[in-house]
């Protein structure tokens, strides 16, 4: 739990680190890059944090690219996450939580809950990310090499809410009453990283995205921005396109 609250903190502030890192190197290996491979992969460990839903999930990410030229390549990204998220009615959206809000007054004013009764619904939830377009690279220096790129695409979640009580489980059946919740919407946003080049092929790749969408956009009033942060080995092979 120490562990989690501690890289759900750090990833509100990811973006801005990986980006100052990109502009401020310390100390920058000199001399251009003379290899660079057609072909690249990643595949690492990623969390992503919405804290307006209190979501946090972990998991793992993976990409695929092509260079056209040392500095832009078309690549596709995915990602498979899962973890939870905390529902309250000031998330809801008005009519729903108007109804929810007076359901709890009527209870409260028969004596069947306490007068100061919150209601909260913990969540599971699986998310997956896909995305395709262009990555822009800077290889001025030859043991790391930074990147930007925007970032667009679809997600698609599914929600499992836990209500812990009888009066959390009433008001969920009437918002899910499957007991689940699935959607897909777009995003979009910006990201970028840094890859420390370890040798010709392999580096070890530091990035985060930050998103907004409005996934569930009937249960949640508003829509949400999202980072994710992500950190693993990447390989390049193929046709040196410096040439």
């Amino acid at each position: 739990m120490c562990l989690r609250s501690a890289i759900s903190r750090g990833s509100r502030a990811a973006c801005a680190v990986v980006l100052f890192f990109m502009l401020f190197v310390a100390v920058p290996a000199f001399g251009q890059q003379t290899y660079v491979g057609r072909w690249d992969v990643f595949a690492g460990y990623a969390f992503l944090d919405s804290p307006k839903v209190s979501l946090f999930d972990q998991g793992v990410q993976l990409q695929f690219g092509m260079r056209r030229t040392n500095w832009y390549s078309l690549g596709l990204d995915y990602s498979n996450t899962k973890g939870n998220l905390t529902l309250a009615p000031n998330l809801l959206p008005d009519e729903s939580r108007e109804k929810v809000a007076a359901q709890l007054s009527l209870l409260a004013g028969a004596g069947k809950i306490p007068s100061n009764y919150s209601l909260s619904v913990p969540v599971d939830s699986r998310t997956q990310t896909f995305a395709v377009g262009p990555q822009f690279a800077y290889r001025r220096w030859k043991a790391i090499t930074l990147f930007i790129r925007p970032s667009m695409g679809a997600i698609y979640e599914r929600a499992y809410p836990r209500p812990n009580d009888a009066i959390a489980k009433g008001i969920v059946a009437q918002l899910a009453p499957s007991g689940t919740k699935r959607d897909w919407t777009g995003f979009y946003g910006f990201g970028g990283g840094t890859d420390i080049n370890l040798t010709k092929h392999f580096a070890l790749r530091t990035q985060a995205d930050l998103a907004w969408d409005h996934i569930f956009n009937d249960v949640l009033k508003e829509g949400r921005w999202s980072i994710r942060f992500s950190i693993g080995p990447a390989f390049q092979w193929g046709r040196n396109v410096t040439e």
